[in-house]
Parts: structure tokens; sequence; C-alpha cells
């Protein structure tokens, strides 16, 4: 009897086999369709990191998002809907009232069309929350083609979208991958 509770105790604390998702890569294509590298999406204590390289972006300083549905239909992306805000503030990393948790500082792309991500989003988790990326429907992040002044409502005057990626619990369409709990001996 004591064995069985036991048991039961154990399979209810760890989610009755449920799979948890820590990490998942996000492939980012243009609205060519060509791939510009991956985003690695991993759950931290502190939020979501993001990090990766990717290539074929024009030079300078661009906008980057967490938009609220994993659609990504080229060539204007409006399909990825708004800034993925599940708590209802406004717009802008700068804002004195907070951001929206898809809010992220922008990205420095060299000359040579390549940039490296590295940074976090402390608004947001993968683990089953309000701010959770891996809604039913899923998010996407996406790529526009001039800097987010972090103020302007409701996206920062941050021009157009020109790249975007599904972050969602299936594969896509392009064949997005999942990685899992057990690949966390690479890091």
């Amino acid at each position: 009897m004591r064995k069985a509770l036991m048991l039961s105790l154990i399979l209810l604390l760890s989610g009755c086999g449920e799979e948890k998702i820590t990490n998942t890569e996000v492939e980012m294509f243009n609205a060519a369709g060509d791939s510009l590298g991956t985003i690695k999406v991993q759950e931290q204590a502190s939020g979501v990191k993001l990090s990766g390289n990717l290539s074929g972006l024009p030079p300078g300083e661009l906008a980057i998002h967490i938009h609220e549905v994993a659609k990504c239909e080229p060539p204007d992306f409006k399909s990825a809907g708004n800034h993925f805000n599940p708590d209802n503030k406004e717009h802008g990393l700068l804002h004195p009232k907070g951001s929206h948790a898809g809010d992220l500082p922008n990205l420095i792309v060299e000359d040579d069309g390549k940039v490296k991500i590295d940074f976090m989003a402390p608004q947001v988790t993968l683990k089953e929350d309000k701010n959770s990326l891996l809604t039913k429907e899923g998010t996407s992040i996406v790529i526009h083609d001039g800097p987010d002044d972090g103020m302007t409502q409701p996206a920062g005057d941050s021009g157009e979208r020109i790249a975007c990626g599904r972050i969602s619990k299936d594969k896509d369409e392009k064949g997005q991958k999942k990685a899992q709990d057990d690949q966390s001996a690479e890091e």
C-alpha cells in the first residue's frame, strides 16, 4: 500500500509522463522562403534565452519581437498577428508602464548580413502558463526592417516584417524540429 501511494505521488509530481519542453529551435525564413538560420529558445530560471546565428539580413539595427500567432505567411508575415502581450501592456522596453512580453532588444546586423543572437526574454516561459510561448496555437519570432524605438505604439515604428519563424510544440510545414530535455547534455 505504501509503495503504491509513493508511486502515485511520484507520477503526480512528474506530470504523469506529459512532455515537458524546455527548449526548441525556431527556423527563420525571409519572404522568399529562404532559411536565415535558427534561433534556439531555451527555458531558464529568469525567462527564456534566445540564441543563435542568422545570415542574409540587411545590415544595421533591426527590431525583433515575439508575435502572438505561429503563422509565417509571406511576403508580409502579417499572419503572425500582433506582439505577444498576455498582460495587455503598452509597447516598448522603454515604456514606463512596462512592455509587451514579446518586446525584445534590437539586433545589430553586421555589413555581411550576419548577426549573433544572445539575449533573454524575461516575461515569457515555455512552461504551461499564460505567458507561455507554447500556447495551443503557438507563437512566432518576427524580424523587421528597421529598429524598434522602444516607445511608439503599437510596434516601435520598426518598419516592415522581413523574416519570421514559428514557435510551436509541433513541427511546421518547413520541418521545424523540436529539441527535448534529453538533449540538455549538449549544454
